[in-house]
């Protein structure tokens, strides 16, 4: 018997442990271990920044839905990987013996970059968490009681754009609704080098129709721009030239911003020497599996991707939920290859982008694939549409984790509300 550890349990540590559990032989064990006790649905997060969902609607406790699978959880935080001996040291203090592990705990969320930035101790709200949502909605209740201009983007070296835009719509969206959008002046600053580039060097017409968009709704920008630091209302900009070179210094008044930080490696994970690249993030090779440690296995946001690009401000490249699922999948049938006996893992992750963002009262989707260009696809549309299919998809998806569905929960359900059969084709 052999017992295979998923370290972590969001997007994608939940649904792949399904995955596992089901493609395993029943004599292998499979255990949860997760810093909390409830599963959190990340992508609703900007709509509770602004009041539109409440905790109860996009979180569930954990514990029985795993078991009723047969799948072992523990809710504790790992402080100590030891990945010579197999091990796992639990804040709790209890150590837990693997033989196979699956890290998936998302990434570290590097405010400290920022001197000022971030909500516990800094100046700036986040939806990177439910709990970071809920204290930006917080701030934006005191924005209503008391307007000013408000700032929303991403700092230097954020790898996750979508989350920023979404918030910079749904914000303009409510203000509309309780007529005070006049009174809210608002503008985006973004690392990247260009509005719409959203860490993949653009998708198809991204760039003319969100600037399209932003237009719009009266939002101006400043792209190229990095973050040096931010005080109690005041944010200091460094706009920069594609060379490199400083265009123009901002400081930019503000009551509410939320900006979006730069990712690393979480600490216990980012302490594993062989393990982990310079910022922490796991590397792996083509079957999702790490080179020196052959038994650890990683998927999601914390396995290392290189840039799409350099660019004057840094920028990362985003992992999105139907390129998670896929190197989930990848990794269930890997382990099955080695430990059933079927030969050494032949599964691959298909690094394809396909999202649904949010605007408020319309949406944009995009597909990509690959990933990183050049691609056989570069799609990306608007419309309203796009607002209820997200809206669908929560529920689609928060319904299939309480029934321990192992089924693309991302391909069957996006590639649905695109009007794409089977992404193979493309």
């Amino acid at each position: 018997m052999a017992r295979v550890i998923v370290l972590g349990a969001g997007t994608g540590g939940m649904a792949g442990a399904y995955e596992i559990r089901e493609i395993l032989s029943k004599q292998h064990k499979v255990t949860v271990i997760n810093d909390r006790e409830d599963f959190q649905f990340v992508p609703s997060n900007p709509w509770i920044g602004v009041g539109w969902r409440e905790r109860p609607e996009v979180s569930f406790p954990i514990r029985p839905y795993l078991e009723k699978k047969g799948i072992e959880f523990i809710a504790s935080a790992v402080v100590n990987i030891n990945a010579k001996e197999n091990q796992l040291t639990l804040a709790n203090g209890e150590v837990e013996v693997y033989d196979y592990l699956v890290i998936c705990t998302g990434p570290k969320l590097n405010f400290g970059a920022v001197e000022g930035a971030g909500p516990h101790g800094g100046f700036t709200q986040s939806v990177c968490t439910l709990d970071h949502a809920e204290h930006c909605y917080d701030n934006f209740k005191a924005l209503v009681e008391e307007p000013g201009q408000a700032i929303v983007g991403a700092l230097p070296g954020a790898s996750c754009f979508g989350p920023a835009y979404e918030y910079a719509f749904i914000l303009d969206r409510e203000l509309a609704k309780r007529k005070m959008r006049d009174k809210v002046p608002m503008i985006y600053v973004t690392s990247e080098p260009y509005i719409g580039h959203l860490g993949l060097g653009g998708v198809g017409d991204s760039k003319s129709m969100l600037e399209s968009e932003l237009r719009k709704r009266h939002i101006k920008w400043i792209t190229n721009a990095k973050v040096t630091r931010i005080e109690e209302s005041t944010m200091y900009v460094d706009e920069m030239n594609d060379d490199g070179t400083l265009k123009k210094q901002h400081e930019l008044p503000f009551k509410h911003s939320m900006m979006l930080p730069s990712f690393a490696g979480v600490d216990p994970v980012a302490e594993v020497e062989g393990l982990v690249n310079p910022k922490g993030f796991v590397i792996i090779d083509e079957y999702q599996r790490n080179p020196t440690f052959k038994n650890i296995f990683s998927a999601g946001v914390c396995v290392a991707i290189p840039p799409v690009e350099e660019t004057p401000v840094p920028t990362g490249t985003p992992k999105t939920g139907y390129m998670i699922e896929s190197m989930m999948t990848a990794i269930a049938h890997n382990l099955a290859a080695d430990l059933d006996g079927k030969g050494e893992p032949d599964a691959k992750g298909t690094w394809n982008a396909i999202c649904l963002a949010d605007m408020g009262n319309t949406g944009a989707a995009f597909v990509a694939i690959p990933q990183i260009p050049p691609r056989n696809v570069a799609w990306f549309k608007q419309g309203k549409w796009v607002h209820l299919a997200k809206i669908a998809f929560e529920k689609y998806f928060m319904r299939k984790m309480k029934t321990g569905s192992s089924e693309p929960i991302y391909e069957k359900y996006t590639l649905k509300a695109l009007g794409i059969n089977r992404l193979k084709d493309h």
